[in-house]
Parts: C-alpha cells; structure tokens; sequence
C-alpha cells in the first residue's frame, strides 16, 4: 500500500462528517425479537421450495400454459410431452441473440432463468452486460400488454388486422407517407421484412433514430473518407488509448466488446509479459472509463473541441482556426504530453471522442489519420452496425407529422414521446396522423398516443437473427411460448402487407437458406441445425484497408470554435452535460428493478438520477448535500438533489438520461427526471451539452447510496503500484502489511484429516487491473442466486441484499513534496478532489479459512465445508446477526421481510410471474435469517455430479460461477486450488496477489493482484 496514499470510499468518511460517524455508530440495528420473527410468518411450516411450487403452480398461471402448452416451433422449445433431451430437474440451454451478442438461454421445466454469454461470442467472449443479465427478468414483467388493442380497448388480433389493412390502403390510395419508426435494427430478416412491406406500400418510408445517438460518428466518416459507417474499433491493437469524453467501458457503442479488448492489454499475461497499454482520458463528469484510466483530466464541454483543435495542431505541426488555451489546470500540458506519446506510437494509438458533433469527429479522424489508425486500431470495411440511427430523420418525421403528410406511423423499438427532445412536439404532431401503431410489448409514453396496439414478444419468445458487426450473424430462437397474447412485430408486418410467408419462422428461415447460412459454410436442414446449436455463423472479414483524409480542416475547425462558443457559460452559470448511466442506460428498461436497485459505478447511487457537481462548487453555492435544485436549459426545468462528486469538472454539472419515466411500469413509473429535453438539434444531429441555470431550493432529497453502509477504517484494503514500480519489481506493494504474529484456533489443523481437502479447495482469484466496475456481476449474482429487490427506502436504511458488490475507492496522492496529504488540507483544498484517482473491488464473502462468523454463531448455522467452501444452513439461523459483526468485510446480508412474499415489495419481485425466474436450485431465504455469497453451490454441486456421471475427474473451468461467467475482462476466477494447472492456483502464484487484512489472519480463499496504473511523474492529474 503506498503510504502517501489515503483511500475513502465517499467524501462522507473522508471530511467525516456527523452524519456519517453517526451511522457508523448504528452500523448494526437492534435485532428483531425472536417472537416477532415467528410471528411474521418468517419460519413457516412451509419450506422454501414448496413456496418456489407454488409459484409455479398459481391458478392456471399464463407463464405455466406457455412453458408447457405443446406448440408449433419446431423443437426450439421443451414440450408437455416430454422429449428425450428434457429431463425434470435438469436444466436445457438454447443458442440466441442479445443486442447483436451470441448468448446462452438456461430453461428449467420450460422457464428461461437466466441468460449467459456464449462462449464463442465474438464480440465479447461470453462475457455479458448487466442489462443483458436482467433482460430475462423482463419476460415476467406483469406490466406487458396482455392482448392486441384499438382505440384503449382489448381487441382480437383479426380485427386489429382488418382495421390496419383497411387503413393502409386507404392511407396508400391518398398519397400520404406511412412511417416505420424504429430504433437501429441490425436484424437482416427484420431489414427484410421492412423492405418487403415498403413493397406493398411504396409511399412507405423507414425512419430510424437512437435515442441516444451516434449520427456525428457516421456523418463524419461520410464526409472524410465516402463511409456513412460505425467503425469497428481494436482497443486491443492500441498501445495508447486518448479518449475525449467516450465512454468506450461503459456505454458508447460495445462497452463489453471494448472492455474484452482494453483488458487484454492490462491483465496478467500482457504484465508477466512487461507490456501494458497506456491510456489517457478527457472527460467533464466521472465516467467509468475514466475511473479507469492511468491518467484523467477533467474538462468542461466547451473545452472538448479546442482541445481537439490543441491536439491535431501538435500532432500536425499547424495552426487551425480555434485554438485557445484551456481553462482547466494542466490541460494544456496533457494535451502536449499525449501529442508526444501519440506520435512515438503510430500505428498502435486510438483516438475515440464521445461528442455528436459531426466537426468533431471529422477532426478526430484527421488525428487518427496523422496516426496511422485506419487499418489497425479502426476498421472501416467491417464495420459495427450497433448504431445506424439518422437524428435528422426523427426531425423530418415530426416535421412532416405536424404538417399532415404523414397518413401511419408504426412504431417499432422506438419511443419518441418520451426520449425525443420535445415530447409536446411529437404528441402535437401525432394529433395530425390518421394512423397510429405501436408494437411495443409495454404502454410506454409513445404507445398511449396510439389507437392501434400490436403487441410485440419478448426477444425470448421470438424467431429473428442479428448482425451487429460485418460479417458476424447471429440467430435468435424461443425458448417459451408467448406468455401474453402477443405476436412477434416482424409478423404482423408480414400479414399486413399481404406478404406470401405469413409465418415469420418460415421467413427467417428462407432468409438463412438462401443468403445467410453459406456464410458459414452450411446448408440444408443440417446446416439449420447446426446453426440452432451454435447459435452464429462468422463469414471471412474484408481486409481492413488503410484510408486517407482529405478533408479542409479551416472550416471544421471553425464550426468546431462556434459550437464550443455557444457551450461557455457565464457568471453563476454552469455548463451542462447530458450521459447515459451505466445500468439505466436510455431508459427502455426502466422498468427492470435489478437495473434500478443496481449502484451506479462512480457514485453508488441506486433508484435515482441526479446532478453531478464538483465539491469546490458546492461549497461556493454553499449547498448542503442531496439539496435539491433547480436546473433551466434550453426552456427545460427540471429539480434534483446534488451529488458532491469528485473528479467532476469545476463548473459544470452532469444529469443522466433514462429516468423520468411515466409510462414504464409499475418500477419504473416516476423514478428521477427525465433529461433528454436538455437536447438540442444542431447542424444536423442532436447535442448533449447546454448552458444551464442552478438554483438551490433548500428542500433536501436523500439519495440511496451503498457506497458508504461500511467504514473501512483506514485498513489496508487496496494496494496499487505504478508501471514503472512493476517492471521493477512485480511483488510491489503485494506483501503482507507489516509483520504479524499468527494464531490458530485449531492447533495442526492443517495436517489435521478433519480439515483436509484432499480433492477439492474452492478459491477464488480478482484481478484490480481487470476489474472496471461495471456490476454485470451484481446483477449476474441476483438472477443466479435468487436475491431480492428491496427498494430505495430499504438500500437507504442500509438493507440491500446483494451478495457481490463492487467498492469504489477515491485516492489522491501526496502534495507534492512527497508528503502525506493531511486531514486538514483534504477539506481546505477542495480542487484536489478534481484530480483524484478510482480503483474498483469486488467484494464477496472470503470464504475464511479461520471465519470469524464461524466461531460466534451460536447455532452452527455458518460452518466450514470439507471442500473450503463458508455455507449456511438457514433452517438453523435465528437471526443473532453476531456474524455479521464479527465480518471484517461486511459482506453478510441480513433478511428483514420476506422479500418475495411481501406485499410491501409488489412493484419489484412479489408477484405471480416474476417469481417464476427463481433459480430451483436455490432455496429462497426466509425472514430472519443471515445470507451471502455461496460461490454459486448448486453450480459446484452440478459439475461434480455431471463429471462422475462420465466417470471422470471434474476438469478446470468446467465450474463457472455466475460473477465470472458474466464478466467480459475475466477479472474473476475460480477453481480448484488442488489443481495445479487450473487457472485459478496460476493466478494466485502471480506476484502481484494479496489478501484483504490478511493480518488478521482470517485466512481468506480469494487473491487479488494489485491494481496497476501506467502513469508518469510528467502526466499524472
């Protein structure tokens, strides 16, 4: 640990305040009285899993009907009659698609539980995101629409089909424009059927938009090189990364695809090999790619440009219109420093921008060019096809809409009512269209304006494929019926433009046959079969071609110089920045709980968006913490609390996109406020920056935050080194904390047979270099293990339940004459928490070899097993909660309500289909009792049967748990420590290893590697 570092986890326990020293007094509530607890209904007769069978046996549930009714899908699914392959208790995968991923879909007796990442997946390698973890959770949402609609009423889908055709027509016959709105679809089917209905009706025209865009990426490629396309980008090919405000680990464009490849460069293999890629980021709120950064520098919007413009003319040896001097500390000299390391590194440099602004990506392809990028770390003739959204096509359409051209508008993936900047605009002008449809699954804002619902499927229960990168294919297969009264969108197209293939099935399957399967070098019904199993085909990629700019930079930068002048703010006014948050991303899935209740990366927040502002800032306005105020912009107001966050840009503020909700269900239904009205259209996309008025209201709104439940007491929890201290010497800062002397509660116990492990000892290995924050394996963990959603009240009184959560850390170094920063000059000089640096922990249950919750429970209901492996026998557990005291980790979960059988808890779990995607594997936990992490039992349990059903020993990596199967940076690993050739016993020889107060002599089972940051003494923010 490096003694001119302090470590805190929020600025609560830094400055601590009263508040905090407070709770920390109160960290454990009194407990609830044993009578209390029997009468509650906590330890019924009824056991947990008769409880799991009666959800799955309600009534004559629609969930049951459809995992059990026999259908016409060709085998994609398990039947009543039961095949030879469907065996009760037994779990059955099925190949599908996500978002353009290849992913896994586990069923148990006809039921989607949980989704995993295919392991062959080429973008991510089986490594999932959280809001492709939760997705499954979705299928159960009792908010869907349960049956086709007209005019508010439930209708039947052949009057529905009748009406729509006859309008159609009639709309058709006038001359008038029919609009198919859409979100990007990189489906080829679903591309085909729109291109097959714009048959039928030649006035009908595709409108795609992304809510959040990529428009400026696309334009600039068209006007620099001829290429209206995404580039597919190698950070696994870059030995320096700059990004201005991408957000490229998180959410711009294929954050798990781009975490698989930064990783590569920063994990194990690539250190023992001396090599570590470099990475700088300019960016005004703290994202989480720029907690993970080696060097960060804060900027405000208005700066992103000219820094642009800095960069090129230092790169270039030239002088284009623009240039300024930043007003941010050292920003000027980062941007000459990172000129000089980009230039020794031609050939393997990335530059990525997050701005929509097509001048400032026309300027950073000039900068790649200069770089030599085209062809190596960016790739234009494979390109990504994740965003292909026109922000000026949603303009045209509402324009159009207002001016009654538009006679239908059919609306697929796609909710402009309420992500559009002007959602009065949209509903005005949809005043004026004869016809409106959705096919949308949920009553969201853009469904209630129509007279027509179609309902679409769950992607679960659908037939469709995807090609989200050139070349890559993917297919999509149910793995239930349709549990409402829904129809898959591609097929009513089919039936309402009188297509020849009424069944999309069919459809798909033509398709494949005739275009797709050859790809892959398949055919016939053998190839289709092949395909279901494999769940992709990958054609030959074109050779990446190099690509030179020819473009006149005078005018970019120019453009560049009057968009930034519009972004400076005044006196008392802040400039606004716009983001998409890690877990509610755009907002279509507001209405899952396991995204809501997940904490946000940086700031830990759960159920709420909020304004970022800088701490120097706050204590100028002199605002109190979750005061809430008033933000104005571009006509817009709207009122949150603030969030002192370090590393945000000193004059500025940040507000995330996604909340706001009105019409996303009962979860998401009114959670935060909406920003996407802080947009505004200019020169030809939308932009996600503004100037903004802030005024203090003095009502306080506390946020739910689980950053700081636990003080860690100024003990030695993270170690990081430098780079340069690594090649020096690779155990730095890996070593035990200072000398200790070890006790043994049980003398010879590790000769002793008693506790012998003869086969098996389960332990874990984490990786700080690799791990980014991002909680896919939070939400991973809640699907796998069924963890409840307790609700903002609930994570406010310090009750959430997550068995895995990810510590973020704030650090700042010395003052710069190699003394340790003191108390007093962290709260004086508030402009330090500008510079800090982030590191991320996972931080599970340690499964101790000497558990201090062992020894005080005083019912055995926490013991040790022959295998290494803390368990709990809950029927034993009363409730004392004396382990969770006695947990130097705080990773133990206290259970105050019965979660799932609560009617407190309606709008998240409790109801009649939700509970059907509990895990039969895993009881669920009754009220009273103590939790945490098992290291997914079940799945250690399953392997060892399946292996001695073969007759063979249990092979590494055959045992996955659900955190590591879904982490895309492998930060995680588990195994067999016995093993010596696992990959579990190798990471932990690395040098880098340490154990969490290891001087405590608990002896935990998890390693992890020192965090490793490649920074300089010359470019260190």
């Amino acid at each position: 640990m490096d003694s001119n570092k302090k470590y805190w986890k929020g600025l609560e326990e830094l400055n601590k305040t009263p508040e905090f020293v407070e709770k920390n007094k109160h960290e454990f509530a009194e407990p609830i009285p044993i009578e209390e607890v029997l009468s509650g209904g906590g330890l019924s007769a009824k056991t947990p899993r008769r409880d799991f069978l009666k959800a799955l046996g309600f009534g004559v549930g629609a969930v049951t009907l459809a995992a059990c009714q026999k259908v016409p899908v060709h085998k994609s699914i398990p039947y009543l009659i039961k095949p030879e392959e469907v065996t009760p208790g037994v779990a059955n995968y099925y190949s599908s698609t996500y978002d353009g991923s290849a992913i896994l879909v586990k069923t148990r007796e006809g039921r989607p539980i949980k989704v995993e990442g295919n392991p062959n997946d080429l973008l991510s390698k089986g490594g999932l995101s959280a809001q492709a973890q939760a997705s499954v959770l979705e299928l159960y949402d009792t908010s869907r629409i349960k049956d086709p609609q007209q005019n508010g009423n439930d209708s039947s889908w052949g009057s529905v089909d009748a009406f729509v055709k006859s309008e159609l027509a009639a709309i058709a016959a006038s001359g008038k424009t029919i609009s198919i709105v859409t979100s990007t679809i990189h489906s080829p089917s679903t591309q085909a059927v729109i291109a097959d209905f714009i048959l039928k009706y030649p006035t009908a025209k595709h409108v795609s938009y992304d809510a959040v865009s990529y428009t400026g990426i696309i334009k600039a490629n068209q006007n620099s090189f001829g290429k209206a396309v995404l580039p597919h980008y190698n950070f696994d090919k870059a030995d320096i990364i700059v990004s201005f405000g991408a957000d490229f680990l998180g959410t711009w464009i294929s954050g798990e695809e781009f975490t698989r490849q930064y990783v590569s460069n920063r994990n194990n293999k690539s250190l023992e090999a001396k090599k570590m890629s470099r990475h700088i980021q300019f960016e005004t709120g703290m994202s989480m790619t720029g907690t993970n950064a080696d060097v960060r520098v804060a900027i405000k919007p208005s700066e992103e440009g000219p820094a642009l413009v800095n960069l090129y003319n230092a790169l270039s040896g030239t002088t284009l219109p623009g240039s300024k001097k930043l007003t941010t500390a050292n920003a000027d000299k980062a941007i000459l420093l990172v000129a000089t390391e980009l230039k020794a590194a031609k050939g393997k440099a990335l530059v990525v921008c997050g701005s929509n602004d097509v001048a400032a990506q026309v300027l950073v392809n000039a900068i790649n060019s200069l770089l030599g990028s085209y062809g190596t770390t960016i790739n234009l003739d494979n390109p990504s096809r994740q965003y292909a959204g026109n922000d000026g096509e949603i303009v045209d359409f509402i324009t159009q809409a207002k001016n009654g051209t538009v006679g239908a508008a059919i609306f697929l993936d796609a909710n402009p009512a309420y992500d559009y900047h002007s959602a009065d605009a949209v509903k005005d002008a949809l005043k004026n269209v004869r016809l409106k449809v959705s096919l949308s699954d949920h009553a969201d804002e853009t469904t209630t304006l129509c007279n027509v619902v179609a309902p679409n499927h769950h992607y679960l229960e659908s037939w469709g494929d995807d090609s989200s990168v050139e070349g890559y294919y993917t297919i999509m297969q149910p793995t239930i019926n349709p549990v409402n009264n829904t129809r898959q969108a591609e097929q009513s197209l089919l039936v309402w433009s009188d297509n020849a293939v009424k069944d999309y099935y069919t459809y798909v399957r033509n398709n494949w046959n005739t275009n797709l399967l050859a790809k892959g070098g398949l055919s016939g019904q053998a190839g289709w079969e092949t395909l279901l199993q494999t769940g992709f085909v990958l054609a030959a990629p074109v050779a990446a071609g190099t690509y030179t700019f020819n473009q006149d930079l005078n005018a970019v930068a120019q453009t560049i110089q009057s968009q930034s002048a519009k972004l400076v703010a005044g006196d008392n006014k802040f400039e606004l920045q716009v983001y998409q948050s890690v877990g509610m991303r755009d907002g279509k899935k507001a209405n899952n709980p396991w995204l809501q209740e997940l904490p946000d990366p940086v700031s830990k927040v759960t159920w709420d968006n909020y304004a970022a502002m800088s701490p120097s800032d706050i204590k100028r306005l002199s605002l109190d913490e979750f005061e809430v105020v008033e933000i104005e912009a571009n006509g817009y107001k709207i009122s949150l609390p603030v969030l002192s966050q370090p590393g945000q840009a000193p004059g500025t503020v940040s507000v995330a996109v996604g909340y706001g909700r009105t019409a996303a269900g009962l979860v998401g239904n009114n959670v935060g406020k909406n920003a996407y009205p802080f947009y505004t259209f200019s020169n030809g996309t939308f932009q996600t920056a503004a100037i903004a008025n802030l005024n203090g209201t003095g009502d306080i709104f506390p946020l739910s935050q689980t950053q700081t439940h636990h003080s860690i007491e100024g003990r030695n929890i993270i170690r990081e080194a430098t780079f340069t201290e690594y090649k020096k010497d690779a155990s730095v800062n890996s070593g035990s904390h200072g000398e200790h002397k070890e006790y043994d509660l049980w003398e010879g116990s590790k000769d002793d047979e008693i506790h012998a492990r003869p086969v098996y000892d389960w332990v874990m290995a984490i990786d700080l270099n690799a791990c980014t924050g991002c909680g896919a394996c939070v939400v991973a963990c809640s699907a796998e293990n069924n963890i409840p959603v307790v609700g903002k009240d609930e994570v406010g009184r310090r009750r959430e339940m997550h068995w895995i959560r990810i510590d973020r850390y704030y650090s700042y170094n010395d003052d710069g004459n190699g003394n340790a920063v003191t108390k007093e000059r962290e709260i004086a000089k508030l402009d330090d928490l500008n510079n800090v640096t982030v590191v991320h922990q996972p931080m599970l249950c340690q499964h101790c070899d000497h558990a201090p919750c062992e020894t005080v429970c005083p019912v055995l209901a926490t013991v040790h097993s022959s295998e290494g492996l803390n368990q709990m026998a809950y029927n034993r557990c009363v409730g004392t909660r004396y382990c969770a005291n006695n947990c130097p980790y705080k990773v133990r979960r206290f259970n105050w309500f019965n979660y799932w059988n609560d009617s407190r808890f309606d709008n998240y779990l409790n109801n009649e289909h939700t509970q059907l995607v509990l895990n039969p594997d895993v009881t669920t936990r009754f009220r009273g009792v103590m939790e945490k992490c098992s290291m997914c039992v079940q799945r250690i349990q399953a392997g060892k049967l399946q292996a001695k059903i073969e007759k063979r020993p249990l092979k590494d990596g055959e045992v996955k748990v659900a955190c590591q199967q879904t982490c895309s940076a492998n930060a995680i690993v588990f195994g067999n420590r016995n093993d010596k050739t696992s990959e579990v016993y190798k990471a932990l020889q690395s040098e880098r290893t340490y154990y969490v107060l290891e001087e405590l002599n608990v002896k935990p089972g998890i390693g992890y590697q020192v965090k490793v940051r490649n920074t300089s003494s010359e470019l260190q923010a």
